[in-house]
């Protein structure tokens, strides 16, 4: 794929439109509704797309459906931002049609975590940052007023904050500066050798996921070893793994990966908050970062000339 500018959504100001939409699994109506206050009480003007509270089977609407609200909220020049509802599973029937959009052409933030990875995968093809971070749940259980909804919101203004996270005994020190890719694990390498495709060689990846038990990732990162990604990744940082158990072979998933990555010198982050756990810090995806493991701590910035 060839290099393009990296393009960052406009800020986001007071009546700005934001779209809230389901691309993949069912919402309950009453938690968008309390997040479409906390936006509105911050001077925005949230609107649901029109399948939002659709159901079919355990998606919110049938691919169409889901395809339609994604394209009309994406081509829509009022519209400033799309909120994803929740992530669960489905995106990825939608990304082919979505691919097929302009989507350059009236760049929007895309905000989401979990499933929604894929769109922001999709967003990283066409060169346009969007933000990894808590959706309408978090957002309406914190009336906005915790530290990740206040740091969501910023960035839609258009600030870039760093990011300072504690020391990890498996931590390995280092700089790296490139562009910063990953979400759920499973979801993006689901679209491994696709075009959609973030964990490409020289990036520093981020990631973390859910119920996923230690085999499983492991062989993740044996796919991604074999593949001859893995040894040329400028940096990593890994998320938190929640509802899995250890097994007979580590002690946890960090273990796994510390001995996967152990070969390698880049520089490696543990435990940083991000994903399905209560302080998820937003991410901006798809900005070159650079990613500084000190035996102190860690921190993520971003470059101004992404």
């Amino acid at each position: 794929m060839m290099e393009q500018e990296i393009l960052i959504p406009a800020p986001l100001k007071a009546g700005d439109r934001i779209a809230i939409a389901a691309p993949a699994s069912i919402i309950k109506p009453q938690v968008v509704y309390r997040c479409m206050e906390v936006l509105r009480d911050h001077g925005w003007d949230p609107y649901v797309t029109e399948n939002t509270f659709g159901r079919f089977g355990t998606y919110s609407g049938t691919p169409r459906q889901r395809g339609d609200d994604l394209e009309t909220a994406l081509t829509d020049p009022s519209t400033r931002a799309i909120l994803c509802a929740r992530g669960g599973y489905g995106f990825v029937h939608l990304i082919e049609r979505l691919d097929k959009l302009p989507l350059r052409d009236d760049p929007k933030w895309i905000v989401g975590y979990s499933d929604i990875s894929a769109f922001h995968a999709l967003m990283s093809r066409h060169g346009i940052a969007s933000i990894h971070a808590p959706m309408t749940k978090h957002i309406a259980e914190h009336k906005g007023e915790d530290e990740d909804s206040m740091t969501l919101f910023s960035i839609l203004e258009g600030s870039l904050p760093a990011i300072d996270i504690e020391p990890h005994d498996l931590n390995r020190t280092g700089t790296a500066t490139a562009q910063l890719t990953g979400g759920n694990l499973a979801v993006i390498a689901g679209l491994i050798n696709t075009p959609w495709d973030v964990i490409r060689p020289g990036n520093i990846l981020f990631i973390e996921d859910v119920s996923e038990p230690v085999y499983k990732v492991e062989r993740i990162f044996y796919t991604l070893k074999l593949s001859g990604v893995l040894e040329k990744l400028a940096g990593l940082v890994v998320g938190r793994f929640t509802q899995y158990q250890p097994d007979a072979d580590y002690t946890s998933m960090e273990q796994m990966i510390a001995s996967m990555v152990a070969p390698y010198d880049f520089p490696v982050a543990f435990n940083v908050p991000i994903g399905h756990v209560d302080h998820n810090i937003p991410i901006p995806c798809s900005l070159t970062a650079t990613l500084d493991v000190r035996p102190t701590g860690v921190t993520v910035r971003w470059s101004d000339d992404s």
